[in-house]
């Protein structure tokens, strides 16, 4: 089995002048983006997101490469239409009131049932798919797979601020995210049956349509054959999302080809998992975790030696050993959530100027 893989990044619309989100897409932009970009461009909940799709692939390189060509491309035909992209969980000064719905279907009923809160989602994530074909593994696989999920969010914090407030935190996104139904961790589901058996209990229910409606930080893709990794922010430096999903895929070559692998997961695992994962939003990549297995802590860098070399075999064989490896530059040089700090922090006294700082730097360095 390849464990391909695709991501899908959601990005901010800015206006380019100002850099405030903007309400609207302007007339012909998105048709524009779709005329060159095909289906690797899809319009979000809200206007002010755009999200973009990567082919599926086997090869980490070619990925970095379509990554990059998908951002540039988009970035210049909104800049024609005098707009920028800003790859971030949260943008630094956006007001969800004045935020507008996209239109259609789905997303009216969405709306619809989730009002206030439909309003506020005003955040962009990044999603990872890897290829399980198998449907039990795929259940079995997300349920193991949790005790790794604050690491890669703790690799992947863009989100200090909202609406104009330094937040404390490094990923303020989730926090904002799991107000809404059906986030955060996926239950202890042991087998297909279970799952399948939760899922059509809220479909008989009426409360969703199908599996779709269940966004949790990780899922199995109701459209592919593919296990989704969906709580990290999205990443502003491209180097940085390839590294993760690297990571993320040889981790689950290894579960997939380890069945005893975190077999014991059980509700005081699964609670020390939510704590850290509050800890990455927390802290991010200079923090630390309890360990799962209940002797006492280990930080963000030691827990991701030792997961490296739990899967190094994996990465290798896949041929994401390099691509993998750049986790460690984001735990030396920080997260973009440390960078947009650092460049804030010099204007504490001026918090407008230094959120415009903040603001022209992501826009930069998302298409850079």
């Amino acid at each position: 089995m390849s464990y391909s893989f695709g991501i899908e990044e959601e990005y901010f619309l800015v206006d380019r002048t100002t850099m405030a989100v903007a309400r609207k897409m302007p007339d012909g932009f998105f048709a524009a983006a779709k005329a060159t970009l095909g289906e690797q461009v899809t319009g979000e909940f809200l206007q002010s997101q755009i999200e973009i799709v990567t082919a599926p692939q086997t090869d980490m390189a070619t990925a970095a490469i379509d990554l990059r060509d998908l951002r540039r491309t988009l970035g210049a035909i909104a800049q024609t239409h005098g707009l920028a992209i800003i790859a971030a969980g949260t943008h630094p000064t956006a007001v969800w009131e004045r935020s507008r719905q996209s239109v259609g279907e789905r997303y009216d009923s969405v709306m619809d049932d989730l009002q206030m809160i439909g309003r506020r989602n005003m955040l962009c994530g990044m999603h990872v798919h890897v290829e399980l074909p198998e449907p039990d593994m795929r259940v079995d696989v997300m349920t193991r797979m949790l005790p790794h999920v604050p690491l890669f969010i703790a690799l992947s914090t863009s989100s200090p601020f909202w609406r104009s407030q330094p937040t404390g935190l490094l990923g303020y996104r989730l926090a904002a995210y799991d107000e809404l139904p059906r986030t955060g961790l996926p239950e202890l589901f042991k087998t297909k049956a279970e799952f399948d058996a939760y899922i059509d209990a809220l479909v008989q229910a009426g409360v969703m349509p199908d599996a779709s409606y269940i966004w949790w930080a990780l899922r199995p893709s109701l459209k592919h054959p593919t296990l989704e990794l969906r709580a990290p922010d999205v990443c502003t430096n491209v180097d940085d999302a390839i590294a993760i999903a690297a990571l993320y895929r040889a981790v689950a070559r290894s579960l997939s080809l380890n069945p005893r692998q975190n077999r014991n997961m059980n509700a005081i695992t699964r609670a020390i998992v939510l704590e850290n994962k509050w800890r990455a939003q927390r802290y991010g990549v200079r923090g630390s975790f309890a360990r799962i297995d209940g002797n006492g802590s280990i930080t963000v860098a030691d827990l991701l030696e030792l997961v490296i070399a739990e899967v190094t075999p994996d990465a290798e064989a896949l041929g994401c050993l390099d691509a993998m490896l750049q986790c460690r530059r984001i735990v030396e040089q920080g997260t973009s959530a440390d960078r947009q700090i650092a460049i804030f922090e010099p204007f504490a006294d001026n918090p407008e100027h230094g959120l415009r700082q903040v603001s022209e730097w992501l826009a930069e360095a998302t298409v850079s």
